[in-house]
């Protein structure tokens, strides 16, 4: 059975899928290709149904829940940590202008649950939407005052002289005690659950695999990050394990709350549509 994968060409993505993508474990009756590109193009790919199973953001998938289900491996959860907003500024009020709706926020695009974060957070935020990997550098150059980063940017923002507005994640987890739901594999409803299944086995014994051959899987990952590239192999271990841990490979009872609450939160403010049915789970038997 043929099926095309889509995840983002990141770090810690290329760290889950490493095994999968080159070959390393047995796949049985699949025949697997990849593609791979940033979130927000994935998730606006997915209102398309463009791929079998494919990375999306928690927040787009409020638009995608008629349509894909979602697997319990391979999340990304941000334990007391997640997207940053982050300034050149050393010393201001900019937070309260921010949060005044009186100063502009860079963002990586408008279905990214760190774009939903922000909203959460600043109801009033004026943002414009610039490619994630453009970000540290418009604000480090001056061309915007504040700008919300994503991905490896969170490891490596202050080694360019930038400075923490405040964390998305530290301030999610004071609100709920909650980790932060950001990224998720979704898999398209109409296939047959035993495919969904096997599909959810197959990346945990991916992320499993990188996990037991860490060093072998960090050295492949850290190809795919744009400023991981010169980085110590140390930022990378540290960026990926924030990504990739228990919850990568299982969701607990208390991240699926998170997941609801995050989506529900977004839906009474009207910046999402609310969910018709509970959140639906792909779990490997």
């Amino acid at each position: 059975m043929q099926l095309t994968i889509a995840h983002s060409p990141d770090a810690d993505d290329a760290f889950m899928f490493y095994a999968l993508s080159e070959r390393l474990i047995e796949t049985g009756e699949y025949e697997l290709s990849y593609v791979l590109s940033d979130i927000q193009s994935l998730s606006e790919a997915a209102k398309k149904g463009l791929y079998d199973l494919t990375a999306i953001s928690f927040h787009a998938y409020a638009y995608l829940a008629d349509q894909y289900d979602l697997l319990s491996c391979g999340s990304s959860m941000g334990v007391n940590y997640g997207p940053v907003l982050i300034t050149n500024e050393s010393k201001s009020n900019l937070l309260q202008e921010i949060k005044a709706g009186e100063a502009e926020v860079l963002v990586p695009g408008e279905l990214t649950s760190s774009y939903l974060a922000l909203k959460l957070f600043a109801p009033r935020v004026k943002t414009r939407v610039v490619n994630f990997s453009e970000i540290q550098e418009q604000v480090r150059e001056n061309k915007a005052r504040a700008g919300l980063i994503i991905h490896e940017g969170q490891v490596t923002y202050q080694e360019e002289n930038l400075f923490k507005l405040i964390d998305l994640g530290e301030w999610w987890f004071q609100e709920t005690n909650f980790p932060i739901p950001l990224g998720v594999n979704a898999i398209r409803k109409s296939l047959p659950e035993k495919v969904k299944k096997d599909l959810n086995q197959l990346l945990r014994k991916s992320i499993l695999y990188s996990l037991e051959n860490l060093s072998e899987a960090l050295n492949y990952s850290i190809k795919f990050g744009r400023t991981l590239q010169s980085a110590q192999i140390s930022q990378a271990e540290k960026f990926v394990k924030m990504y990739v841990n228990d919850l990568t490979l299982s969701l607990t009872p208390s991240a699926e709350e998170s997941i609801k609450l995050f989506l529900e939160k977004g839906a009474e403010k009207k910046l999402l549509p609310a969910l018709k049915e509970k959140v639906s789970f792909i779990y490997s038997d």
